[in-house]
Parts: structure tokens; sequence; C-alpha cells
């Protein structure tokens, strides 16, 4: 990243890496299958080896991630820093449940030393981060936070009506020089009815992510890489 300009970290980044497998790891195909059984949707293969690439590239220090589920997107993540270690790797999921299959492939690839699952809100744990900065600015308490003051890298996985939000929360957790990736979410099509509460918090939720990408190009630079089956959306401060 030091040898472009700002401007051309992105493209740069998110560029297909051929000195990488393009195979599945093991432990995240067996979870795809899971997710099928399940009924849960993910990121297709070709996003996440993407994904892997650009944050191999990255070599970042400090991770989060934001919708780990039953940690799909995680696996490939842990297999890649099990070759390439970092100092933190935080994941987020709201589900209990979720959280108890994470805690499983955490120890599975033996990661307890370095990452952390935390079973909150996202929201939840910013506003929190946000009042321990104003406790602990001289530096007492700092053992007790759960999130990093900052990352190199964070990847946002959100349902469309509180994507924007989390978006803009995980930008303002960016270090200087991080990147943060998420999706492009499909745009909601059809009519919905008044009382049709989720459908009115899908079009809110994606004429936020509109106003968002608007409004965030004057202080970030953002990327859009269309792959099979997904669009990876990155943003990177300029």
């Amino acid at each position: 990243m030091s040898e472009v300009s700002r401007d051309q970290v992105l493209p740069s980044l998110l560029n297909a890496d051929p000195e990488r497998s393009r195979d599945e790891p093991e432990i995240a195909a067996n979870i795809a299958t899971q997710l099928e059984h399940m009924g849960l949707s993910t990121w297709s293969i070709s996003v996440l080896r993407r994904l892997r690439d650009a944050i191999g590239r990255q070599n970042p220090k400090r991770v989060l991630e934001v919708g780990g589920s039953i940690g799909h997107r995680s696996a490939w993540l842990f297999d890649l820093f099990n070759d390439e270690p970092i100092e933190r790797y935080d994941i987020i999921e709201q589900g209990a449940k979720f959280g108890v299959i994470l805690h499983r492939l955490q120890s599975r690839y033996e990661a307890s030393d370095w990452s952390s699952i935390i079973v909150n809100d996202f929201a939840t744990l910013y506003a929190e981060e946000q009042a321990w900065k104003l406790t602990t600015a001289s530096g007492v308490g700092t053992d007790e936070r759960r999130l990093s003051e900052q990352y190199d890298a964070i990847i946002i996985d959100s349902p469309l009506a509180h994507l924007s939000r989390d978006l803009r929360y995980g930008i303002e957790l960016l270090s200087a020089n991080g990147v943060l990736y998420t999706t492009e979410p499909e745009t909601p099509v059809g009519d919905y009815d008044e009382l049709d509460d989720d459908g009115k918090a899908k079009v809110d939720g994606f004429n936020a992510w509109i106003e968002l990408i608007h409004g965030v190009q004057s202080t970030h630079h953002v990327a859009f890489v269309p792959l099979f089956a997904g669009t990876i959306v990155a943003f990177f401060k300029r």
C-alpha cells in the first residue's frame, strides 16, 4: 500500500491474487454445507476468495468482522491468519446460538489467544466504545474494552435495514490506512403493503445505502468489484 497513491490503493488491493489457492478451505466447505441445511445465506465463494486475497495483500494487524453467522466467512479468514498471523481478530455476532458455534470454530483453529467472539449488537458495542473513549482518556480501564479503538480491516455483513448505520460506525473505527469491506445489497423490488414493516425497512435501508455512497465519496475512496453472485464494495480514507 505504501508503493501506490491513495486513489490506487483499492484497485491494487482488490485484484485477484494468482499465488493463492482458488479452492475453498476444508473447514469453510463443511460450514457451507451446514448453511445450506439450515437455509442460511452466505457470501459467494467468488466474493470470499477475493476478500481473502485483498486482506492477505493488505496484511492488517487488527481485523473486525461484523455479522459472523455460523462462521463460513470467518473460516476463510482463520485459514488465512493461521499462515499470516495478526494481532487481533474480533468477530461480532448478535445470535447467542451462533456465538457458540463461532467459539467452536475459534477452538478448532486454536485462535483464542488472538481472536475473540463478541455476542452483541454492533450498534451497542459502538456506543459502548465511544463511552469508553471518554472514560478511559487517562488510560484507566482500557483492559475492559471489548472493541479496539481502530482496525486495519473491517468486514460488515449486516441486514439491509441496518447496513448503512453499521457502515458509518465501521468507518469511524478504521485506522488511518484501514479498509472497510462489504457487499452491495440487492435492490428491493415490487411494492410493499403499508403494514409490511419488513418491506418498508428494506426500502428505507436501501435508500440509506444510496445516501451513504453519495455522501462518503467526499471523504473516502469507494470501489465496486463485480464478481460471480455478488459485488464487493470497499472504502478507504482519502
